[in-house]
């Protein structure tokens, strides 16, 4: 057809079959003239292909600051929704929760163990090599699996006095790696790290990270890390996707509200969609996964309904040029004189700021 044009956006390969053969997916444009044409599939409607040759799907209910009680019921009502992604961490306090709903949903065979991605993290007191296990043995009794598909790193923290995280993050790591080799996760990752701090595992992993966990959101795009990461074939998983707007007492932040820009809500009223709709598919488009978190039956069942429609490529980079840049959740608490982290710098390696 005259003036159809056809870009690449995101190729990547698999794991090579028996006869060595490695399947390929694209992720593609098509346009014809200067208008996009919308596709009867939704190229982004299918999962991640991580470098652990694992699939992830693209959106998953987060359950951080969920209310105690509630986080069943959510995640029980995503699974009916169709999510089939849910994000945890044993800091969360919830993951019993978690696991009652799983639990439910698969006696009901509302969904197959097989056909859902669990994640969850280890929390900052638990990074020596022997508390790695017991963490992630935890983390497996009150979700009651078998085994995790994603294992994060929470943070690069330990709480320790001196210059050096200590236990070292390269003593955590290789504790990670032998939970993969063991079979109790199938893939490893870390959540919070800067890209610095990322190259560093580089340097010695044996299996390298397959998930870098970072707030990403118009207001914080984390243009840096996510363009390191695609060299790295590391994936990206947004988290905070609606700016983390109940966050703000805990970080005595003052700063407007994502969901309230006048531009997210011009784009949201011309799309006849919400503005957490728009924003969801924004993270899609911008080439991240992304967790965004409910507990209404309601929003968790319409901030899935991001397939089928698309930010046109005005309307996208509008939004990528909001000029408000900054983290939500700065990490600030973590910070102290006789710590590794006396500021932001530090912890982040660079000079982004809240």
């Amino acid at each position: 057809m005259p003036g159809l044009q056809h870009e690449i956006l995101h190729e990547c390969t698999g794991k090579p079959d028996e006869n060595g053969v490695r399947g390929k997916l694209q992720i593609c444009r098509v346009t014809l003239g200067n208008a996009a044409v919308q596709p009867d599939y939704d190229s982004l409607a299918g999962p991640i292909i991580l470098n652990s040759g694992h699939n992830m799907p693209r959106i998953g209910l987060g359950t951080w600051k969920s209310e105690k009680g509630q986080v069943r019921s959510a995640v029980y009502e995503a699974f009916k929704a169709g999510y089939r992604h849910v994000d945890c961490a044993a800091i969360y306090e919830n993951e019993h929760e978690v696991g009652s709903a799983l639990q439910q949903a698969f006696s009901e065979h509302l969904i197959r163990r097989q056909d859902i991605f669990v994640t969850s993290k280890l929390w900052n007191t638990h990074h020596n090599a022997e508390r790695v296990r017991k963490a992630c043995l935890k983390t497996l009794s009150d979700l009651q699996l078998e085994y995790l598909d994603l294992y994060l790193i929470h943070w690069p923290v330990t709480g320790n006095v001196g210059s050096e995280v200590v236990p070292s993050i390269q003593e955590t790591w290789r504790a990670m790696e032998k939970l993969v080799k063991d079979g109790l996760v199938r893939s490893i990752g870390v959540s919070n790290f800067s890209v610095k701090k990322l190259q560093d595992i580089l340097s010695y992993a044996e299996i390298p990270p397959a998930v870098s966990q970072v707030e990403c959101h118009p207001y914080f795009k984390n243009e840096d890390m996510l363009q390191w990461c695609k060299s790295k074939e590391i994936h990206v998983t947004a988290y905070s996707p609606l700016g983390s707007p109940d966050s703000a007492s805990m970080f005595k932040r003052k700063a407007p509200l994502l969901l309230q820009d006048s531009t997210v809500g011009a784009v949201a009223s011309k799309m006849g969609r919400s503005p957490a709709q728009v924003l969801i598919r924004w993270a899609l488009q911008h080439g991240t996964s992304v967790l965004p978190k409910s507990t209404s039956a309601e929003r968790i069942k319409a901030n899935l309904d991001v397939m089928g429609w698309e930010l046109s490529h005005e309307d996208y980079h509008k939004l990528c040029n909001l000029p408000i840049q900054m983290r939500m959740v700065n990490g600030s608490f973590w910070l102290h004189l006789r710590g590794p982290y006396k500021n932001l710098h530090d912890l982040w390696d660079d000079n982004t700021s809240a």
